[in-house]
């Protein structure tokens, strides 16, 4: 296996393990806005902030190991930057 291969296998691997940890954090964000008109839980906003700040480290550390391009980077994290900004949105509508 050649140092370049290696590499891509790196990166993909990388990728993978970002976009997997998108998702809990995206199912963590449909699960409250499910239960927005039932209940809310400040607890809950926590561990999303909690989440989000451990998931930007990731990112940033993959885009300064060279293992993720940074506007490939800047993409993961604005897409659940948007989707918890609707959720506070909706959380301050229905207090």
């Amino acid at each position: 296996m050649t140092s370049s291969d290696l590499q891509e296998q790196l990166n993909l691997k990388a990728i993978s393990l970002l976009h997997e940890d998108a998702d809990k954090i995206q199912k963590l964000i449909e699960v409250q806005m499910e239960n927005l008109a039932t209940r809310y839980c400040p607890l809950y906003e926590e561990v999303l902030d909690t989440q989000m700040y451990g998931f930007s480290r990731e990112v940033d550390f993959a885009v300064r190991a060279g293992l993720l391009p940074e506007a490939a980077g800047k993409q993961l994290l604005s897409k659940l930057e948007r989707n918890l900004a609707l959720l506070y949105e909706a959380m301050n509508q229905a207090e």
